[in-house]
């Protein structure tokens, strides 16, 4: 026990005298604990990094003697090492109103993709391997027949982005030739993607025909020649141009190229593989509507409107295609087994369309019944105005949601949710910031929007309403 002249002053200065070795620190039973369960390399480095922390606050006579307290100093480790462990990637709810939302990861795989990828990574497959002849296989047959049975693509091709898909096909085809493009497609996606400079990098030359408004057939046809190894079709698939507007059709364009001996390739972003129109929802152009229009290659996303995992689709002619196939860029851009096996998963559900709307994730929020959304924006109302209070109020409100800021971007989507308010008038934007701040501190992290002096949680992506619920309380906490 202590004299009264040794007794610790918690409000008192620490030295960096006052702190323990790296080994004295690591004995300590609390520490030692941590060691068994997380071995020592781990838990030494982050000793080391905690003490040279400290010892800089101890110089700066910034760090206090309750803070260098056995106790403490087990504690705030413990808190390192579990702060370290933690994963950087982590689920959220989106309640954005944004379905398929590029910053939070697109399009939910279905229970069906998760049980086949768990399935295939657990172990050996034949990812390679042609069980039939006992030889070398080649990934591409593990998608390739479903995607020519539900495109109706001669052939057919994957790598692991569309951007990838885009670059591979200009590349393969027309690398050191011409691409025609009209000017009005020359889109830039995330990322500073754009067009010219994936011809750049293809090694194409790009020629741009008509203007950002308008391209008739006789720019085409003006601009094809000799040099000409390719036009491009490209679906604006995250803007649109209205008003005096012409464009020149797949069919007609596919016409033009025929009788110049030219292919031609569309680009289509989104990739819708079903009609959309006959769920309700705006009309997005499919492979298959491109494929019968005479396109000989056709390039989309695995991860939009298809509702799969990141994966650029190739499908066209077996000519076209097996071209693209053979350039040696594929091998730089080709699928891992584990998108792979998600996306053949989520290929064969289309092959049973009348359960999309239940079995594919992407499919049933954008199709599910506003009505629905109310009803469950009502059954949350009183429990999240009781966690905000008493600085907000939360009432039911209609809303506009969207499909997606790189798929059918003016469309929007009727929908429901809880819009919270600051009851006090000063400060509205500190007070709108502090509630989505502690919204994102939650175990589970909840992302809103804040419009209009409020902050919208639109429903229409909540299919799990508990795991909201239960994290209502540790709001009220850090709200109080």
């Amino acid at each position: 026990m202590a004299r009264p002249s040794e007794s610790v002053v918690y409000g008192s200065q620490a030295s960096p005298k006052d702190l323990p070795s790296v080994d004295r620190l690591l004995r300590q039973p609390a520490v030692a604990a941590l060691v068994d369960t997380h071995g020592h390399t781990l838990v030494a480095a982050e000793v080391r990094a905690m003490l040279d922390a400290l010892r800089a606050r101890a110089v700066a006579g910034e760090l206090t003697q309750a803070e260098v307290e056995p106790g403490a100093l087990a504690a705030r480790l413990a808190g390192r090492v579990e702060a370290r462990l933690a994963p950087r990637m982590r689920a959220v709810l989106n309640l954005t109103g944004t379905v398929l939302h590029t910053n939070l990861g697109r399009a939910l795989l279905a229970d069906e993709a998760l049980q086949h990828l768990m399935a295939m990574m657990s172990g050996p497959n034949n990812l390679e391997y042609d069980l039939a002849s006992g030889g070398r296989g080649d990934r591409d047959s593990v998608v390739e027949e479903l995607l020519c049975t539900l495109t109706g693509a001669e052939a057919a091709t994957v790598v692991n982005n569309n951007a990838g898909a885009v670059l591979l096909t200009i590349a393969a085809l027309a690398r050191g030739r011409e691409v025609v493009v009209s000017r009005g497609e020359l889109v830039e996606i995330g990322g500073a993607f754009r067009m010219p400079d994936v011809m750049a990098s293809a090694g194409a030359q790009m020629v741009e025909v008509g203007t950002t408004n308008r391209t008739h057939p006789h720019d085409y046809e003006r601009a094809i020649n000799e040099r000409t190894a390719l036009v491009m079709k490209v679906h604006t698939s995250n803007y649109a141009v209205q008003g005096f507007t012409a464009s020149v059709s797949e069919a007609e364009l596919a016409e033009i190229c025929r009788a110049r001996g030219v292919p031609l390739a569309t680009d289509l972003g989104s990739g819708a593989l079903v009609n959309m129109e006959d769920y309700g929802l705006p009309h997005e152009p499919t492979p298959q509507e491109m494929l019968k229009a005479g396109c000989d290659v056709v390039t989309f996303s695995g991860d939009k409107l298809l509702g799969g995992p990141q994966a650029g689709l190739i499908v066209g002619t077996r000519e076209a295609v097996g071209r693209i196939r053979k350039f040696p860029m594929k091998r730089a851009l080709r699928m891992s087994k584990l998108p792979l096996a998600a996306l053949e998963a989520t290929l064969r559900l289309y092959l049973r369309p009348e359960r999309l709307t239940r079995d594919l994730p992407t499919l049933r929020l954008l199709t599910r019944p506003v009505q629905e959304i109310e009803a469950l924006a009502r059954a949350l109302q009183a429990e999240v105005a009781a966690a905000v209070a008493p600085h907000y109020a939360v009432e039911v409100v209609a809303l506009m949601g969207q499909i997606g800021s790189g798929s059918l971007p003016v469309e929007r989507l009727p929908s429901a949710g809880l819009a919270i308010a600051p009851l006090q008038r000063q400060g509205i934007g500190r007070a709108l910031d502090r509630l989505a701040e502690a919204l994102r501190g939650l175990p589970v992290p909840v992302i809103g929007r804040i419009a209009d002096d409020r902050l919208l949680l639109d429903l229409r992506c909540l299919e799990n309403p508990d795991l909201f619920v239960r994290q209502l309380p540790a709001l009220r906490e850090v709200l109080a």
